[in-house]
């Protein structure tokens, strides 16, 4: 997206700056806390801000304005945002951040989360494309430089937690490497976006720009009226288990860091035939188990 032809607005709040494509009213902010970060580099057309209160810190998400990224209505972020909160209350789980709040404003909504201090491994507005994979300080690199045995921990966190989506009778949309936290001091892995997640069975319907990463979208993800239910899902985790423990979209067993059988899983997870793949993630994670136990 080009960025000359609209005019920057700079805004500043308790020392942290940054640039949205016009004004916006952002009084309400204030009440919340002291503003720390901001993650304004969105095409989603969300804002989020990390806010601190009493010593307490909360990460806010919020949809209504025009990031400069974003080049659609605000009107229908806030809509996807707004009909996401029943998301994060029934798929509640120890994996997933904790929404402690939501509200309108006067131009947009807002969803208050638990801070958690987890690093996200698709952080495109500090590490793009190259630097993503080769910069030291990039998250992506340093969970690639991890000892199998904590990545493979942080996939059971994955793993664990799309069987009980799965088990609620929900499929991932639009779940990949940025939708992941890695705590590097605890070693704690969270899900930090299911916006898009939607209640099975499931379609997509909107063709090749359905939404997601193409390296963890399954073939189905890109055809109109195609279903997106528990094989899709498989794809997904199997992407991810190829992102983080192999070569992402080159699933050659030379770029593989985790044996054999493991290697065979993944690779059956992302068959392109839906019905080559495991039958759910349920059953996908108990073969990945077995298969970690030799």
């Amino acid at each position: 997206m080009d960025h000359l032809y609209f005019t920057k607005v700079v805004f500043s709040f308790d020392g942290v700056t940054f640039q949205l494509q016009e004004h916006h009213d952002f009084d309400w902010l204030r009440s919340l806390g002291k503003v720390f970060c901001v993650f304004d580099q969105q095409d989603s057309g969300n804002i989020c801000f990390g806010i601190e209160k009493e010593g307490k810190k909360k990460f806010v998400k919020y949809a209504g304005a025009r990031p400069l990224e974003f080049t659609g209505d605000p009107q229908d972020a806030v809509s996807r945002l707004s009909d996401a909160i029943p998301l994060y209350l029934v798929l509640n789980h120890p994996h997933l951040i904790q929404l402690i709040d939501h509200f309108r404003t006067a131009s947009g909504y807002a969803a208050i989360f638990e801070w958690f201090e987890g690093e996200c491994l698709h952080s495109h507005w500090s590490f793009a494309e190259v630097q993503k994979h080769t910069h030291p300080d990039s998250p992506f690199y340093k969970f690639k430089q991890m000892p199998i045995e904590k990545r493979l921990k942080s996939l059971d966190a994955i793993f664990s937690f799309h069987t009980y989506v799965e088990s609620k009778g929900y499929v991932a949309v639009d779940f990949y490497d940025g939708s992941i936290l890695y705590d590097f001091s605890n070693h704690v892995t969270k899900i930090c976006d299911i916006d898009f997640y939607r209640k099975a069975p499931a379609v997509n319907d909107m063709g090749e720009n359905f939404w997601g990463s193409k390296r963890s979208k399954a073939p189905e993800e890109f055809e109109l009226d195609a279903s997106i239910d528990a094989k899709t899902n498989v794809f997904t985790m199997g992407a991810i288990a190829f992102g983080l423990l192999g070569g992402e979209m080159d699933h050659s067993f030379s770029k593989w860091e985790a044996g054999d059988l493991l290697y065979e899983a993944a690779l059956r997870a992302v068959s392109e035939d839906r019905e080559s793949r495991f039958e759910n993630v349920s059953t996908f994670k108990s073969i990945w188990d077995e298969a970690k136990g030799f």
